[in-house]
């Protein structure tokens, strides 16, 4: 087995974590939002770094079986706004007015006045007025265009204006327009379901394939022996011409609730919920059976889409959150400052007060050790921006104000928890992200839970999740009711497109994992079912569902004990408002324990156990703290 690595590339922090199935290892870089390929290189030389002692690429990419990466580009890119006009051509106004009401503001910002309909004779028939309509949408400033026809004959009509219109614009001409044809890229789901999937994939296409074909290109220089690979929204991966871009959509959560089931599981917890924490945003999801929900058809920023969704939140607390008093109270976000200029104690020219900034404060982050010891951070600006936003305005001392802005930060996260924990009291808490295990004992109490799992990978967990996917396909056929023989001849059309796709990612079907399901249609979603060989007779819509997974080898987990066997010698004392006994997690061996108040710590974490609170490592090596 050669080298699997995964990429997880944040707003603020791009991580990445790799395993020779025995031994893991991890290493962490700015992110460069003007060039994620910067950022994406700095990772693999970081590894390689950390693996020989050197940084020699051609070694590492040499010695790597695959390269699994997934970016938050595209949900920032979504959140942000920032991408192309795309351009609405339609031959309903029903379907336009549904679009346009199910998200106004993303329509809005996405598609504007970029609109046409013509008229049903011209979407059947291909006539002037379809070429007319898109010479419009050009000239209007659409960069992109979706055409989405309605009525039972939509894949026809689509189809029929796909061959008018590129005789009227060859797509080998410079500055071609690219087109999108809804029913193309899905055919399941309402028809606002079907419109918005192809808006938001057409928005996000151009940025990623720009930057994942260039990461690409970049492993081919250093003579790759496989393609790259994208961890994908719904747990898996494939190659990037095999990836469709809305499924890079919130891809980066979705390691962290890949890698929260497979823990849970390992540890048989059934009932948890998570908070990632990174620089801008906390991520939340509710383990039920240690699996996170999925909605079929999920919304992306309020707008309906095709593709499951698993349920995450996100609420604007991370430890680049700005925090500012006014009016008396401590508010907290939803603006960051992001990796440029950053907190205040980066010393990077930012002046206002963080959550990092406040556990600088506090002590609990080490101004020296901060980023692997990578980054030093300044106490006195910290204190500065603290003052000058919180403590000045509120009339505290910057010990209080620090601890005022602790307790307003974990109050708004613990809010977002506390109705389902109320309900859950002995869940567990999974805490990971850079910032997380500072905060997990604070939000924990809020929340009112007893229990609280940190990974030892805390820092790098959404990579770490990443390691568990494996490389999938999947292929839908809609079903004829009133056909004999309607399952058989689509199972034998999926399977041969299954053949042809996994060919293309370098494996034989043989090699793979084949699982059909029935989808049929349930209001505006669908029920999944497992193929039983019967199909009634029912005027429904119905599709099979084929997946085709090929697995990848994993991560090897250690024990499930967490029995508490000798009392931890702490290797140090922080000094901050208090003086905290400081643990290694490193020089922590299985048993280990010790009694809040307490940090432990490595290279790219730091766990804040407070009073009242306990803390044992496991077999696994992760640490569980118990109030």
């Amino acid at each position: 087995m050669g080298l699997l690595v995964s990429i997880d590339n944040g707003g603020t922090l791009t991580d990445v974590c790799a395993t020779d199935g025995m031994s893991t290892i991890h290493a962490k870089t700015i992110t460069t939002p003007h060039d994620l390929t910067e950022c994406f290189v700095k990772c693999l030389e970081a590894l390689s770094e950390k693996i020989s002692g050197e940084v020699d690429l051609p070694k590492l990419v040499g010695a790597i079986d695959y390269i699994r990466y997934s970016t938050t580009q595209g949900t920032n890119a979504i959140v942000q706004r920032k991408g192309p006009r795309i351009g609405l051509l339609t031959d309903d106004d029903a379907l336009l007015s549904g679009a346009m009401n199910a998200a106004p503001a993303l329509f809005e910002a996405f598609v504007g006045d970029c609109i046409r309909v013509v008229s049903p004779a011209a979407a059947s028939s291909a006539t002037s007025e379809l070429v007319m309509a898109v010479s419009k949408l050009v000239s209007s400033g659409a960069s992109r265009i979706v055409i989405a026809f309605s009525g039972a004959e939509a894949v026809a009509h689509e189809k029929a204006a796909k061959r008018a219109l590129y005789r009227a614009f060859p797509r080998h001409l410079l500055g071609a327009v690219p087109l999108l044809f809804s029913t193309e890229l899905t055919r399941i789901g309402t028809v606002e379901q079907r419109v918005w999937t192809s808006v938001v994939n057409a928005f996000l296409h151009p940025a990623m394939e720009t930057f994942l074909y260039n990461a690409e290109n970049k492993l081919r220089e250093h003579r790759a022996r496989k393609p790259l690979l994208i961890f994908r929204n719904d747990g898996n991966s494939t190659r990037v011409a095999k990836t469709v871009a809305i499924k890079t959509y919130s891809s980066g959560p979705q390691g962290g609730v890949v890698g929260g089931e497979v823990l849970l599981k390992h540890y048989g917890i059934p009932a948890a919920v998570s908070i990632d924490i990174g620089g801008t945003t906390t991520d939340i999801a509710v383990f039920d059976d240690a699996t996170v929900a999925v909605a079929d058809a999920g919304h992306i920023e309020g707008a309906p889409v095709s593709i499951p969704l698993s349920a995450v939140e996100s609420i604007g607390a991370g430890g680049g959150s700005i925090i500012r008093a006014e009016g008396g109270e401590i508010l907290v976000g939803p603006e960051s400052v992001g990796s440029a200029p950053g907190p205040a104690c980066f010393a990077r020219g930012g002046t206002s007060a963080t959550m990092t900034d406040a556990f600088l404060a506090l002590g609990i982050l080490d101004p020296h050790s901060y980023f692997g010891g990578r980054m030093v951070l300044d106490r006195e600006r910290a204190a500065r921006a603290i003052m000058a936003h919180v403590g000045d305005p509120l009339g505290l001392p910057l010990a209080d104000a620090a601890e005022a802005m602790a307790a307003a930060y974990h109050g708004k996260i613990a809010a977002t928890l506390k109705s389902w924990a109320g309900e859950n009291p002995d869940a567990t808490l999974l805490a990971f992200g850079g910032a997380g295990p500072m905060s997990a004992c604070g939000v924990a109490e809020m929340a009112g839970l007893k229990t609280v799992l940190i990974p030892k990978f805390a820092a790098v967990f959404s990579a770490y999740g990443i390691a568990f996917s494996d490389i999938e396909h999947s292929y839908m056929a809609e079903l004829v009711r009133d056909s004999d023989g309607a399952i058989a001849r689509a199972k034998a059309d999926l399977a041969e497109q299954a053949r042809r796709g996994m060919l293309a990612e370098g494996f034989d079907l043989e090699e793979c994992r084949l699982d059909y399901a029935v989808l049929t249609k349930n209001g505006s979603g669908y029920t999944r079912a497992k193929l039983n060989g019967q199909l009634d007779r029912a005027n429904i819509e119905t599709w099979l569902e084929l997946r085709v997974t090929k697995p990848i080898d994993k991560i090897a987990l250690g024990g499930t004990e967490s029995s508490e066997t000798r009392k931890a010698t702490p290797s140090g004392i922080r000094k901050g408002t208090s003086d905290l006994p400081l643990f290694r997690l490193e020089e922590l061996l299985p048993g280990d324990w010790h009694d809040g108040p307490c940090l432990v710590e490595e290279a790219f974490f730091t766990t804040h156990v407070r009073q009242g609170w306990r803390f044992v490592v496991s077999g696994n090596g992760d640490l569980f703290l118990k109030r």
